[in-house]
């Protein structure tokens, strides 16, 4: 009889309900109290509907106030010494601080987890850093857990990925370092949970997934030796691609068992089934986690059987990887087209497929032959309906030729005319794109989505939006101009809902960072763009003022990255076809007189997959797709693209080959230590480094944005240096904005004076 778990469950609730009562505790609407009952209710909701679903173990630990990976941070004591907290008595005003800053330190770094979507707080590292006594948080929740008479299994980052996931603040010295001290603080963890009757404990290391250096590789066999001695048996958790280049050895270790994706890459569960030792158990992921598309049950019920006939009681059935990524309850959604609908699973339908599974491996397959049935009917529907393919699009993709691929000029010819038709000074100013939403804008969104609000109400209302926005960026002085995209409630889904082959949901939320919650549309068919999306309203903010104003467009890797995709056709070819909407929608606006659009592509980098040798083949179409998109215009209509909290350094060519003629990157929490391998590399076009963090509500002062801008002149040729935030400012409220701005501009100008008078002194 195989062992059923979930490696993480969605922790915002249906409702959005830790969304809310965080922000309410930031704003000073309730206390760190009523924070804590949301947390304890919310626990206990999702705990129940798991065991409700058949799961034996429950994961305690996957719940976090902002992200797990700080989680890990505060439970190990190894707060940053920048902060001065007491790591042993870390408030929860003092974890938030870690994450957003304070008026005296910034924020921890912040980047993406793995190929998702979702950021995480990276770990400071130094030779001082200590780890020791940290929260009771996990140990609290494990009783509470046990106290309802459930089998509670904690999940913890393991001690390799913790480190490597971290980053150095000192030169000369590495994380790995560290390793012999981190090992006893884990030790003690595990120590207790085993004195408190926990009997599993998951030790997720996502990192096997990756190309790690030997020095990495060599430190796991040792390290789990030490930790298995401290109690509780371990199940070391990997996911997110094939680790069957580390079967033999992980099949050796020390930890009582593992847990491999056998969606992502089904191919390795063969490698560990082959002599696999009769005292470990294997976990095998055949729940996608990642995605929302409802699974053949017949062949995963295939793969539960064939491990079954080798290992016996020893499987164990899970989804590939935490349900942190998918919305939480399909039910929820009465909206949607009832066929599509019955295309998808979210978390808990996922438990419920689970539980298929393993009632067919325990009974056999004619205990469950009227679900098996269904759920082929279901495939059959969806792979015959005529919702999913537009010939037209096929038609285009078809006729596109290299031309179709690139500018008609290099950056060389093009970056003079640009120049002259902008007028823009050295050193320009910028933003990303959007504005604060405030409650005006968002109530006149809703009531338009509800019907309370006319079509001609609703365009007065974002025009006065608009308006404003314009009116302020004049009166501080910026360069290139924003509209401040008020019309818009989400990056991506408001293209898609803009886009033939989109779905969308109303309750559909994920987790993005913190508090911050979205909505991923579902791409279920071929793309295509019915009329123009955003024409209107930057053609608006235009007419508004003299100076020029950016188009702001989400670029096609983005659109991707940032839905669920079809899962029935290469991503590649989904990319294509959202490129060429997009190039549509930039000609459009390049024949309405703008003269930069910007094609956003934050999640380029999330997209790598996680082996070099698979890589390759991505940087190809996602480059393709960006120029599918862009190359279509003059050479005097100048293109910019930003990019954030992802490391660059390893892509930095395909990101040259996307030849946007300005490039705006996150670099303020690195210190502009990003910014640095840009100008290693020599990066060829105009490049825009992030000077302030828009996700703190911390005011940087002018002299620390110029002392950043400086180091940037230092790294890369100040001609080509633009200045800008971090990334949007739609989450910020106006006062800090403004004064943030105001900082930044003023620092440009210093900039500005600076170089005037090195010039006239050469």
């Amino acid at each position: 009889m195989a062992v059923t778990h979930s490696l993480g469950f969605p922790r915002i609730g249906a409702g959005r309900e830790l969304k809310r009562a965080v922000e309410a505790c930031w704003a000073g609407r309730t206390g760190p109290a009523e924070l804590a009952q949301t947390g304890r209710e919310l626990r206990e909701r999702h705990w129940m509907i798991q065991s409700g679903s058949g799961i034996d173990l429950v994961p305690v630990g996957d719940f976090a106030w902002y992200d797990q990976m700080l989680n890990m941070t505060a439970l190990l004591g190894a707060v940053p010494r920048r902060f001065g907290f007491q790591a042993d008595a870390l408030s929860l005003d003092q974890y938030f601080q870690l994450a957003r800053g304070n008026a005296e330190q910034p924020a921890m770094e912040m980047t993406k987890w793995f190929d998702t979507n979702y950021h995480y707080i990276v770990p400071e590292f130094d030779r001082e850093t200590g780890f020791g006594p940290g929260t009771e948080w996990l140990f609290d929740e494990v009783e509470e857990a046990k106290a309802l008479r459930l089998n509670p299994k904690p999940v913890l980052i393991g001690p390799l990925t913790y480190l490597h996931l971290g980053k150095e603040r000192q030169a000369g010295f590495s994380r790995l370092e560290l390793l012999p001290r981190l090992l006893p603080a884990y030790a003690a963890i595990l120590r207790r949970l085993h004195a408190s009757g926990v009997p599993w404990v998951q030790m997720d290391e996502p990192i096997l997934g990756m190309d790690l250096p030997p020095e990495w590789l060599e430190a796991f066999a040792p390290a789990y030796a030490a930790l298995a001695e401290a109690g509780p048996k371990l199940l070391l958790a990997t996911y997110f691609a094939s680790v069957a280049e580390h079967a033999v050895w992980l099949k050796s270790s020390a930890v009582a068992g593992l847990h491999i994706d056998a969606v992502r890459a089904p191919e390795q569960v063969a490698d560990f089934l082959k002599d696999f030792p009769a005292d470990k158990v294997l976990s095998l992921g055949l729940i996608d986690g990642r995605n929302v598309w409802r699974t053949d049950l017949r062949r995963a019920l295939e793969q539960a059987e064939s491990a079954g006939a080798v290992l016996g009681e020893r499987l164990w059935l899970a989804p590939s990887c935490s349900l942190l990524h998918v919305p939480q309850d399909l039910s929820l959604e009465t909206s949607l087209n009832p066929e599509i609908k019955d295309w998808l699973a979210f978390a808990v339908q996922k438990l419920e497929e689970l539980a298929v599974i393993d009632k067919g491996l325990r009974l056999g397959r004619q205990a469950v032959a009227a679900e098996l049935a269904e759920r082929d009917r279901l495939l059959q529907t969806r792979a015959q309906s005529p919702l999913i393919r537009d010939p037209g699009v096929k038609r285009r993709l078809e006729g596109l030729s290299d031309a179709d691929f690139r500018r008609h000029s290099p950056f060389a010819e093009r970056s003079p005319l640009q120049r002259e038709r902008l007028r823009l000074p050295p050193f320009p100013t910028t933003t990303i794109g959007s504005f604060p939403q405030t409650p005006k804008i968002r109530a006149a969104r809703a009531a338009h989505r509800r019907g309370e609000l006319n079509g001609d109400a609703y365009r007065d209302a974002m025009r006065a939006a608009i308006r404003e926005a314009v009116n302020r960026q004049e009166s501080l002085g910026l360069d290139l101009l924003v509209h401040g995209e008020a019309e818009r409630n989400d990056m991506v889904e408001y293209f898609g809902e803009r886009l033939a082959g989109y779905a969308f949901t109303k309750h559909g939320w994920v987790q993005s960072y913190g508090s911050r919650c979205v909505k991923p549309p579902i791409i279920y068919g071929d793309v295509a763009r019915p009329e123009p999306m955003t024409v209107e309203w930057i053609g608006y903010a235009q007419s508004l003022t003299k100076k020029p104003v950016k188009g702001m467009l989400t670029g096609p890797v983005t659109m991707l990255q940032w839905s669920f995709a079809r899962d029935d056709q290469p991503r590649a070819v989904t990319a294509l076809q959202i490129a060429l909407a997009i190039r549509d929608e930039v000609a459009d606006l390049e024949a309405a007189g703008v003269a930069a659009i910007q094609i956003d592509e934050p999640a380029f980098r999330e997209g790598l997959p996680l082996k070099a040798a698979d890589r390759a083949d991505y940087l190809d179409w996602a480059v393709k797709a960006f120029r599918l998109a862009s190359c279509g215009v003059a050479d005097d209509t100048q293109i910019h693209t930003h990019m954030c909290y992802s490391e660059f350094g390893d892509i930095l060519p395909a990101i040259a080959e996307l030849d946007a003629d300005v490039i705006t990157i996150e670099t303020c929490r690195s210190a502009m230590d990003l910014l640095e391998a840009f100008g290693a590399f020599g990066y060829p076009n105009d490049i825009g480094p992030g000077v302030y963090d828009i996700h703190s509500p911390r005011v940087p002062a002018g002299a620390e944005i110029r002392a950043l801008l400086e180091k940037a002149a230092a790294a890369v040729d100040p001609e080509r240096l633009w200045v800008n935030p971090d990334c949007g400012l739609k989450t910020r409220q106006w006062p800090e904005a403004e004064q943030a701005l105001a900082n930044m501009v003023e620092a440009a100008r210093a900039m500005r004076r600076a170089e005037s008078l090195a010039g006239s002194a050469a």
